[in-house]
């Protein structure tokens, strides 16, 4: 049983082992994968693992032996499953392995917001401090959570647990339904969240934290439109897709005064393209896609995909997508 791998360095850099994988066949691991040479590696496999190598309909036509194909990722839109469908290729994903590990990045930015933390440790070791004729100083306004309203917009597992940290930081909690949710529908869930349409949340909420999927619904979600529902107070963060955001539109709001902070982890496009307008906006925190990467959910995105493999081989596929 011919296994490839063709872009395990972001998953496992070298602190993890393949070795669990490696006992369910003939491994090879590609560390990345040029467009030029999806073909060649994947020749003869019956099992592909992939996490943004795409595998398209042309791809998949010239691959007679491919019988699985894994990724590793929740989101698996790199996979073309329709068309690995109608070839009789099972297609996995695995879910919910870096919930917590994502809420917890979405609270280290947002208190990045509120505090400025890294500014400020690099004004002191710059020696501002030292000189200053005060005992204390701060170079941008400092922000408190508790009382303000965190909304967000996708209230599934991620959103779920962020929702129980910012009532530990004695924030209010609302939840946005999908776009197109009437406001009569206006609710409180099980858990104490008030439901209620993206509007209502956009105008109420402190801080807006996005966690929706990327569907022809959700991209450009936030645009000039729905930015100028916000409060000039209010932050954005976004650690689910980067087209939810129209960039331009955000960048401009940003730049204008029009929003107080944004503080993303992902972008349209990764890596960006030097010219993205968010990377020179004011009061924009961006950091590279590393929400999902804790030690921790990475062990369990590893652990998740390895089963996955394994029962398949067992003939009862399980996180089985795309049909």
């Amino acid at each position: 049983m011919k296994i490839v791998v063709l872009d395990g360095y972001v998953l496992n850099p070298g602190d993890l082992s393949w070795a669990a994988l490696e006992r369910l066949g003939d491994v090879v691991v590609h560390g990345r994968t040029p467009a030029d040479q999806i073909v060649e590696r994947c020749l003869g496999a019956e099992i592909l693992l992939t996490n943004k190598t795409p595998l398209r309909k042309e791809t998949l036509e010239r691959l007679p032996d491919l019988k699985y194909i894994g990724v590793l990722a929740t989101g698996y839109d790199v996979v073309d499953t329709a068309a690995a469908a109608e070839r009789g290729i099972t297609v996995t994903n695995v879910p919910g392995y870096g919930n917590e590990s994502v809420a917890q990045f979405v609270f280290a930015l947002l208190l990045e917001l509120c505090h400025r933390v890294g500014l400020h440790s690099d004004s002191v070791r710059q020696g501002d401090w030292s000189r200053s004729p005060e005992f204390s100083y701060w170079r941008t306004p400092l922000t408190e959570l508790s009382g303000k309203t965190l909304g967000i917009v996708g209230m599934g597992r991620i959103g779920a647990r962020v929702a129980r940290l910012a009532e530990a930081f004695g924030m209010n909690v609302v939840a946005a339904g999908r776009p197109g949710w009437a406001a009569g529908n206006a609710r409180v869930d099980a858990a104490g969240v008030r439901r209620t349409d993206l509007e209502t949340l956009l105008r109420e909420a402190d801080v807006v934290s996005l966690h929706c999927p990327l569907t022809a619904e959700t991209e450009s979600l936030i645009n000039g439109d729905t930015l100028a529902l916000m409060k000039p107070s209010a932050f954005l963060v976004n650690t689910a897709r980067g087209k939810l955001i129209a960039e331009a539109d955000l960048a401009a709001a940003l730049n204008e005064g029009r929003i107080a902070g944004a503080a993303l982890d992902v972008l349209s496009t990764e890596p960006p393209d030097a010219a993205n307008p968010l990377l020179t906006a004011r009061n924009c925190i961006i950091t590279p896609h590393i929400a999902w990467a804790s030690l921790e959910a990475r062990t369990r995105l590893l652990d998740i995909a390895v089963d996955n493999v394994a029962r398949f081989l067992e003939g009862a596929p399980v996180n089985v997508v795309g049909r």
